[in-house]
């Protein structure tokens, strides 16, 4: 049989996805203590719901990516003996990415747990504010992510609780009012999969990605309709709010972009995108800043994720286990931090997300 390179190159990649698979089937999260030193100590195993990595599963042509990823922060300017309470979200394993955890390192003994509304995974740990007012920690990831090429691929039915999830509003993601009026005077499609491509295309022609001016970043679709710019979560926030609205169960999905090219580097913050259900084709993935910042990409991007990502959790609204004081989190991708019962100013936050490619 003669294969193109393209297929030698994907068939080489799913194999060595499979030994590391192997390799790293279980895995637990090593915590560093600073009173042991560099001894390690294995903790509770935590990996979210959503499904196992099967790069045998995978389409001829769907890409994979293996990289190694850093996520380090430092709470700063700290009253010295104030309470430190510290979550932090955990990267799963599910269809789309394979993930073991390499090296941690807190101040004090972590916990893991899993929320129950969406299963996001998290650690936990709680300190005392050292005299130099800081608190460093930090986790190595191996990843191993695959393209999403989603229409084509059998479909099935959400569970009524499913159904309802992906279909209730969220504080900032409303199904009635003012991102409803962007349907006024429309027939829209009776598809399913033709309705989402309808409202992927109305939400790119009415905002623009651009970063430039304040008010962006909360993914409040109100907002979004009405600046009609901001960034990934402003675009998906309305798309949701559409979606939900029409009778579309989606989800919002948030993590950290990889760049393109090969090799290692620093990321600047997170990435977001967002998925719709079908009854034909399962969870179909959209990613439209993406496509308003390339439109030669705008095809692509609807049914379809490149492999330049590490997705870390799901949802809006959320709280934390242990329960956290404050309300509950807009979306978590960043470190949640409670001082004596109040959350952390981000100013009050140093953050470093590194990359390295196993290629």
């Amino acid at each position: 049989m003669i294969f193109t390179q393209r297929q030698q190159n994907g068939s080489h990649q799913r194999k060595a996805a499979q030994e590391i698979l192997v390799a790293g089937a279980c895995f637990a999260i090593c915590v560093l203590t600073a009173r042991a030193g560099l001894a390690a100590e294995a903790i509770e195993s935590c990996v979210a719901s959503g499904g196992n990595f099967n790069p045998a599963a995978l389409k001829h042509d769907e890409k994979i990516r293996q990289f190694e990823f850093e996520y380090a922060s430092k709470a700063v300017g700290l009253k010295p003996g104030a309470n430190v309470r510290v979550w932090l979200p955990i990267p799963p394993t599910n269809q789309h990415q394979s993930v073991s955890v390499k090296a941690a390192k807190f101040p004090a003994k972590a916990t893991t747990a899993r929320e129950s509304q969406y299963g996001n995974c998290m650690v936990y740990f709680e300190t005392v504010a050292p005299s130099n007012g800081e608190v460093s920690f930090s986790m190595v990831f191996d990843v191993t992510r695959a393209e999403v090429k989603a229409l084509g691929r059998d479909g099935k039915t959400l569970s009524k609780v499913e159904r309802r999830m992906f279909l209730k509003p969220n504080r900032l993601v409303p199904t009635t009012g003012r991102p409803l009026d962007l349907l006024k005077g429309i027939n829209a499609p009776g598809d399913q999969l033709d309705l989402g491509r309808f409202l992927y295309e109305r939400v790119d022609t009415h905002m623009k990605y651009d970063k430039s001016r304040p008010g962006y970043g909360t993914g409040d679709s109100v907002w979004a309709c009405d600046s009609q710019f901001g960034n990934c979560t402003d675009f998906h926030s309305l798309f949701i709010s559409l979606a939900r609205a029409k009778g579309l169960p989606a989800r919002f999905e948030i993590g950290f972009p990889i760049p393109e090219s090969r090799g290692k580097g620093t990321i600047g913050g997170y990435h977001c995108w967002a998925f719709f259900h079908t009854d034909k084709h399962d969870w179909v993935p959209t990613d439209i800043s993406e496509a308003d910042k390339h439109p030669e990409m705008k095809d692509y991007y609807f049914g379809n994720l490149t492999e330049n990502r590490v997705a870390f959790s799901i949802g809006r609204d959320l709280n934390l286990v242990p329960r956290q004081a404050g309300k509950p989190l807009n979306f978590f991708i960043y470190p949640y931090i409670e001082v004596d019962g109040k959350p952390l100013s981000k100013d009050n936050m140093e953050k470093a997300f590194r990359y390295v490619d196993r290629e």
